[in-house]
């Protein structure tokens, strides 16, 4: 079978690496002719990734001269382009709800939406993500493939070590300029316990980290894989605040090593982490909650070390990147089988949303010529001088 998984960039991002690593074992283990097909012209990328000596890369003017049995986006902004392939299939490999990645007015936020109303096949990576497709297209084929864990770098250890003393080691991962990763966040909890602890930021981008004021013992990165594990063994808590992700990785590549872990409930957690059983999830916006709940695992080793103890036998039964790419292969065959997707009802759900967009923007609009009129009588208004200004803004007051 051949298969074109068509991305967006080669950037470092999580899922990035997620598709590579899934067409390299498709193609060694599975006996797949798995390509990436780059939807821009961009043609080489910043960041090698460990997969890409083994995967070929090609452009879209090259991927377009050739039949394929399969074309997946991955990213809504790559769908335009398996419509180009000459392709007998189409899928959608779906790893967060993208419309959450831009804020309330934004067009991107729109199109993403629209993307999901589409007659396709959808992979996906985790329950939450399935079920929302399923409710937004009944009748779809979405089938449901783990991510994978690569049991070569990260494990599992044999134990976790036991810490009966000394501050507790904490890890928060990600850029303070990414608001969705909630790092600012992690960093202010970790600041406001009472017990001795360290705090180790992995960043990629160093000088963002200090742009921001990280509040961290130390600031690492960017890290290869093997470099995380070596982290991870040196560490009690992985603390993840995220406010969007699909299935975050870095707490359950902790669980690997023998770290627990601190996360906000956001989507995907439930997908291992089980508050009070292997982890401890907190409240959105509760700093001193979250502070208090670190310090617990500070003051208390034998709550701290049950919690490590049961998140290594939830990494022992985690699938690796083997398993997953087998799964991979399972959903893409069964795809290739599958006859095309019946458009009939996706016309009028993609036109529904675009109306709903569309009204949406309208609202955004009035409010915004609203405030952009009430601004502008008060500019009016104090350009006639400070104090009659004052004057007339009391009288409109008590008249209101």
């Amino acid at each position: 079978m051949k298969v074109a998984f068509v991305l967006n960039n080669l950037g470092l991002y999580g899922g990035v690496g997620i598709v590579v690593e899934h067409a390299r074992r498709l193609r060694a283990d599975h006996g797949m002719d798995a390509q990436l097909v780059l939807a821009p012209r961009e043609r080489r990328a910043d960041w090698t990734h460990a997969g890409l000596v083994d995967v070929p890369v090609r452009t879209l003017d090259e991927a377009r001269g050739e039949r394929w049995d399969l074309a997946v986006a991955t990213w809504w902004e790559t769908l335009p382009a398996i419509y180009e392939l000459d392709a007998a299939r189409r899928a959608y490999f779906v790893q967060s709800m993208e419309e959450r990645f831009y804020g309330p007015g934004e067009p991107e936020r729109a199109a993403a939406a629209l993307t999901h109303d589409l007659p396709l096949a959808f992979i996906t990576e985790a329950r939450w993500i399935a079920e929302q497709l399923r409710a937004l297209q009944p009748g779809a084929t979405v089938l449901y493939v783990r991510n994978g864990i690569d049991k070569a770098v990260f494990g599992p250890v044999p134990s976790p070590p036991v810490a009966l003393d000394g501050p507790l080691r904490i890890v928060v991962e990600g850029s303070p300029d990414v608001p969705l990763k909630g790092v600012p966040d992690a960093l202010a909890a970790a600041a406001a316990m009472r017990e001795p602890h360290t705090v180790t930021l992995v960043c990629a981008d160093r000088e963002a980290a200090t742009a921001a004021g990280a509040r961290a013992d130390r600031v690492v990165g960017p890290l290869t894989p093997a470099q995380m594990a070596d982290l991870y063994d040196d560490c009690d808590v992985v603390l993840k605040l995220s406010r969007v992700e699909g299935m975050s990785a870095p707490p359950l590549e902790g669980f690997h090593r023998g770290a627990t872990c601190v996360v906000s409930p956001v989507t995907g957690h439930e997908e291992y982490v089980v508050d009070g059983f292997n982890g401890v999830v907190v409240g959105w916006d509760d700093e001193h909650g979250c502070a208090r709940a670190l310090d617990l695992l500070a003051r208390d080793r034998g709550h701290l070390h049950f919690l490590r103890v049961n998140a290594l036998a939830t990494a022992r039964a985690w699938p690796s990147t083997g398993r997953s790419a087998e799964t991979m292969a399972l959903a893409l065959a069964r795809i290739a089988r599958l006859p095309s997707p019946d458009p009939t009802g996706s016309g009028a759900r993609v036109l529904a949303a675009a109306r709903a967009a569309m009204e949406e923007h309208a609202v955004q609009r009035r409010d915004h010529q609203r405030l952009q009129t009430r601004m502008d009588r008060v500019e009016r208004i104090m350009s006639r001088g400070p104090l009659r200004a004052a004057r007339k803004l009391a009288s409109r007051v008590r008249r209101s």
